[in-house]
């Protein structure tokens, strides 16, 4: 049997050996970081110097960085009407949602169902401007909240999130990035998106499952109904015992993947446009989703016509090649895409290759003769039929 050609980094991306260390080694520590006895103090340092290392890497402060159990956790504390600006007491008002976002975006947030109003994309599988200019001018002196990824999760795509958050912040409101695609592949900081809040996902760049941030710009936005309330941790934004070796592990890996951003970013994009290649090659009809904007390096979104992607997915897997079909974020099930609905794409489902970190050229050309032998087995029965 071949070894297996693992394509899904965008669901999760392996464990890296750095991230691996750090965890055992944070293990090895026996304090509980809020005790102030010797133990304590070592699994606090632990703690902080992991606190250092995310805003070091995202160009904030180290009390803006609040770590959470992974990024749904984080989307549910920073999507609520509750958040405040020390300059302006008066709550948010309506949260504006781009019509691609993640489950976790969707269905996470705090807000009545009749304050969350969803922005539409464009065909290019970015989200309209001027549908969210629209939306804000309906608003017109209600303070809003704009939920807009970096990069989609199924596609690639990345968002206009800078040009986004002018129009939000001329008119006094917050911009929450999901940022959980984009960091250690795409220079992702507050500069670079001018967001007020991005979040993080450990396992979707080499740390441990489990583990993820939510980060502040600045500490005049706070929450004032935080979800988990307790011995204060995290500076009060969200109680309980931290989970120091997998924040230990987080930040190693967020650490490895940002130290050459621009190497890896195009030995990535390289893999990919040599996976698309062979796609077309075997295909030539195949359809690849957001062709037409800017993608991040690692992913690519596509379907052939006639092959039913589902089934696709089932007998790559069989020959060892571990793609996706959408988002993994659904209990297992392979569901009917809402961001290639939003694109108004014919298709409903989509297979998605996404690389990372421990791809190579020899995954890629594994997956192109395996992809062969599945379509031209699938083209045949579809003929005998």
């Amino acid at each position: 049997m071949s070894a297996r050609v693992y394509l899904d980094h965008n669901a999760t991306s392996p464990l890296r050996p750095q991230a691996r260390a750090a965890m055992l080694d944070a293990l090895e520590t026996l304090g509980n970081p809020s005790s102030v006895h010797a133990e304590g103090r070592a699994a606090k340092a632990l703690l902080e110097d992991a606190r250092a290392a995310v805003a070091q890497a995202i160009g904030g402060p180290r009390r803006g960085v609040v770590f959470t159990s992974g990024a749904t956790e984080a989307a549910s504390l920073a999507l609520s009407p509750a958040l405040r600006r020390e300059s302006d007491p008066n709550p948010i008002d309506v949260l504006l949602i781009g019509a691609g976002e993640h489950l976790c975006v969707l269905q996470g947030h705090r807000f009545p169902l009749d304050a969350v109003e969803t922005v539409p994309l464009t065909p290019d599988g970015t989200i309209s401007l001027k549908s969210l200019e629209a939306a804000l001018a309906r608003r017109s002196g209600a303070r809003a909240m704009l939920a807009l990824q970096a990069v989609n999760n199924e596609t690639g795509v990345i968002q206009p999130v800078a040009e986004a958050a002018a129009l939000i912040h001329a008119a006094n409101g917050v911009v929450v990035s999901d940022a959980v695609q984009a960091i250690g592949r795409l220079e992702t900081t507050f500069t670079t998106t001018d967001a007020d809040i991005l979040f993080f996902s450990s396992h979707k760049l080499g740390g441990p499952m489990g583990v993820g941030a939510l980060a502040f710009r600045d500490e005049s936005l706070h929450l004032a109904a935080p979800m988990l309330r307790g011995g204060g941790q995290e500076f009060g934004r969200r109680a309980g015992t931290e989970n120091v070796a997998g924040i230990a592990g987080f930040a190693t890996a967020l650490t490895a993947a940002t130290a050459d951003l621009e190497g890896e970013r195009s030995r990535l994009a390289d893999l990919r446009d040599a996976l698309e290649r062979k796609v077309l090659k075997i295909a030539p009809d195949a359809r690849f989703y957001g062709l037409r904007a800017p993608r991040a390096p690692n992913a690519s979104a596509f379907a052939i016509p006639g092959l039913a992607p589902r089934t696709m997915l089932m007998a790559l897997d069989l020959e060892n090649v571990a793609l996706s079909a959408g988002s993994a974020c659904s209990s297992g099930k392979m569901m009917e895409s809402h961001v290639l609905a939003a694109m108004g794409a014919a298709e409903k489902e989509a297979l998605r290759a996404s690389l990372g970190w421990s791809s190579t050229q020899e995954d890629v050309e594994e997956f192109g003769k395996v992809l062969a032998r599945v379509v031209d087995r699938m083209t045949s029965r579809h003929s005998a039929a």
